[in-house]
């Protein structure tokens, strides 16, 4: 009875060991040690979307062991992505948050604002476009991404400068949907990002008239500035990879480091 007593203990005493041994795996370091999910704010397919998801695949391969996750609604994880209405819409008593209650890791899309139109339109220009609007006042239906939002305010500058009117029509999940309701003749105009756009545009079924920037799309080198027809308008939209304020610095480091490397390779 004592021999199988001493062997029970014994046999509990290397279960023991082996389970301590088992807990003191190292653990494998950051960004190897979990997915990283990163929230996305915009609906599948527009501009933030698309490269929001571009990124994170080359983050992915550039950080061997990394899992990033994607998603279009907000879960409460580690990192998310950020429009410029981040830095509007708490003027606008729309958000609480601002700039300061993140860090950023990058900014990969920085678009301009385009005029594009469907190519039944009556007009191939700027000034045919202008002409047209001030004839129809408040009738062409400008599609826009949301109240108050960057291609909303693109519209409302266009309205000022040129002295014209348009009927706004938003749709706030972003340039997918516009897209989308240009392309089913739903509106009949929109100043947005032109890369969301180019493969209709390409396929001949939009026109772009015109980019509010300083200089020329590399997509679209043909297509004149507002700048060049005498109208020094720049608008643009910006989208950026975050993490939470309080993130630590060696997690950051390992993040804007791959950033770096990412949105600096061809």
């Amino acid at each position: 009875m004592k021999k199988l007593i001493t062997l029970l203990m014994l046999t509990a005493m290397l279960l023991g060991v082996a389970g301590c041994g088992g807990s003191t795996e190292k653990k494998a370091a950051y960004p190897a040690d979990g997915d990283i999910t990163v929230i996305i704010p915009k609906a599948p397919g527009g501009g933030t979307d698309t490269s929001a998801r571009g990124l994170i695949s080359f983050l992915q391969k550039e950080l061997k062991g990394s899992k990033f996750v994607p998603v279009n609604k907000p879960d409460g994880h580690t990192l998310g992505m950020v429009t410029v209405e981040l830095a509007m819409f708490p003027h606008q008593g729309k958000a609480t948050v601002t700039n300061k209650d993140y860090v950023s890791v990058c900014a990969p899309i920085a678009a301009p604002a385009a005029l594009i139109v469907t190519k039944e339109a009556p007009y191939n220009t700027l000034d045919e476009f202008v002409k047209y609007a001030k004839e129809n006042s408040g009738k062409i239906s400008m599609g826009n991404s949301g109240t108050g939002a960057i291609w909303h305010i693109a519209a409302l500058n266009f309205e000022k400068e040129f002295d014209v009117k348009f009927k706004h029509v938003p749709y706030p999940k972003g340039s997918a949907d516009i897209a989308a309701a240009l392309a089913g003749k739903h509106i009949e105009a929109t100043l947005a990002d032109p890369s969301v756009f180019k493969s209709q545009i390409d396929a001949g079924a939009l026109k772009i008239l015109a980019v509010m920037a300083d200089t020329r799309s590399e997509f679209y080198p043909r297509v004149p500035t507002f700048k060049e027809l005498g109208h020094p308008m720049a608008i643009r939209a910006w989208a950026a990879l975050v993490a939470p304020k309080g993130t630590s610095k060696e997690k950051m480091d390992v993040l804007r480091k791959a950033a770096e490397k990412v949105c600096n390779s061809k």
